[in-house]
């Protein structure tokens, strides 16, 4: 939350786009002069405190694809174009708490059989909610049946990939609860299709002595070269 407080302290590593969840609507967002503004927004959810924010700092613009179901809270399908480049983007921040089915890594497993993606130019990136850890044995959709789906699409974790580590054993968490440093997890991820991830030339995780202070989360940072 108050993205407005914290967006200095990320835009230091100067991304090209930004997936933000528990974002303030944009008509809450008042920058100092001294920051730099985005130059595209796409903002979604029914609370102006707390939805889900999608910002460009490059050439990049947004359009919100036709095929976009609000049912599935938030998992938002955006077409990205700019520097030479198309591709599109699921917005994620698995949270639903009026889905009986399931309030975090459901809501993923539902939009990926209601969407159609794409084996190329594909990322999926944001909060899940979710971890292999948590899988409920019996249970369809869980975060081991999502991360299978993406794998048969050929799309696979960035951080798992470039990292080589272990769905459920990763070595680096995204999430500390309560920002205590002896609970953490690892629930944000950027999924990437099989062309992008041949071009990753970084994945770094966000320090937790860095963060601590500004979020219960950690940057989840992925670099793609150039063609």
């Amino acid at each position: 939350m108050a993205f407005r407080k914290k967006a200095e302290y990320i835009l230091i590593h100067k991304p090209d786009i930004l997936v933000v969840p528990e974002c303030e609507h944009p008509d809450k967002l008042k920058f100092r002069d001294d920051i730099p503004k985005p130059t595209d927004i796409l903002w979604f959810g029914e609370n102006k405190n707390k939805g889900l924010g999608i910002f460009s700092y490059a050439d990049f613009k947004f359009r919100l694809i036709r095929t976009h179901n609000p049912a599935f809270k938030m998992i938002v399908p955006v077409a990205v174009t700019g520097n030479n480049y198309k591709f599109t983007l699921f917005a994620v921040w698995a949270n639903n708490p009026h889905d009986p089915d399931g309030v975090y890594v459901e809501q993923v497993w539902k939009a990926l059989q209601h969407y159609k993606l794409s084996k190329k130019n594909t990322i999926l990136a944001g909060d899940f909610n979710s971890n292999t850890i948590w899988d409920r044995k019996y249970r369809t959709g869980n975060h081991s049946h999502v991360v299978e789906h993406l794998q048969k699409k050929g799309i696979s974790s960035c951080y798992h990939l470039h990292h080589k580590q272990v769905q459920g054993k990763e070595e680096h968490p995204t999430h500390y609860l309560y920002r205590h440093q002896n609970k953490p997890y690892h629930l944000d991820y950027c999924f990437a299709s099989g062309d992008l991830c041949r071009k990753i030339e970084s994945v770094e995780i966000g320090n937790y002595e860095a963060w601590k202070q500004y979020s219960d989360h950690v940057p989840v940072m992925v670099n793609f070269c150039d063609d």
